[in-house]
């Protein structure tokens, strides 16, 4: 099932769309509000935290203006007050990175490391982050972002997919995090959404 959610591309002419309930979405102490308050402008990570939210993901294929094979992981949650969005788009670079582009204007590029676990489970971990608006790039300083470390599994008894993410800082800690469990449909991909596409898309990885 893992196989079959990640298989997402052009290729296969399918889409993944999860609904499920995520158990707890945190953050983590006072001062990393106005971090995520700051990412919430453009969809990247959430500034409350709560119990039980409701949750979706959507991972459509799409060729990008620039010709590169993208799958979009656009997730909602539905928090006690607002709607809040998390906004992610995946490429595979000519040197065979896997690249995540955040938020609504691609301005974040993430290098990604994916490791299929000897349970079964997906385990994915941030790497370099480099920062892109206009004519600026440059990397990202850790110091002022975080690390992220994803599992992913698939229950075979309850037919579910569980997810697990902790965001952390080398130096303050914990961020931001969520945990939950969602069920998956798998669509015919030929008319993307169209609050799935980026707002703006970068040519530089």
């Amino acid at each position: 099932m893992l196989q079959r959610r990640f298989g997402v591309g052009l290729g296969t002419g399918y889409a993944c769309v999860g609904r499920g309930t995520m158990t707890r979405v945190r953050r983590g102490p006072w001062w990393t509000v106005p971090f995520l308050q700051i990412g919430r402008f453009r969809n990247i990570l959430v500034p409350e935290a709560g119990e039980d939210i409701p949750f979706t993901i959507e991972n459509y294929p799409y060729l990008d203006p620039f010709g590169r094979e993208t799958v979009t992981f656009v997730r909602h949650f539905r928090m006690p007050r607002a709607l809040r969005r998390f906004d992610a788009t995946m490429i595979l670079g000519r040197d065979g990175r896997i690249i995540d582009y955040l938020g609504t204007h691609q301005h974040l590029a993430v290098d990604l490391e994916l490791v299929a676990e000897p349970d079964g489970s997906l385990l994915l971990r941030s790497g370099a982050q480099r920062f892109y608006a206009g004519v600026a790039g440059f990397r990202f300083p850790m110091i002022f972002s975080g690390r992220a470390e994803l599992r992913e599994s698939f229950d075979e008894r309850a037919q579910v997919f569980r997810i697990r993410l902790e965001v952390r800082n080398r130096f303050f800690g914990f961020l931001f995090g969520y945990e939950g469990e969602f069920r998956c449909e798998f669509p015919a991909s030929a008319d993307i959404p169209a609050h799935v596409m980026p707002l703006r898309h970068e040519r530089r990885a």
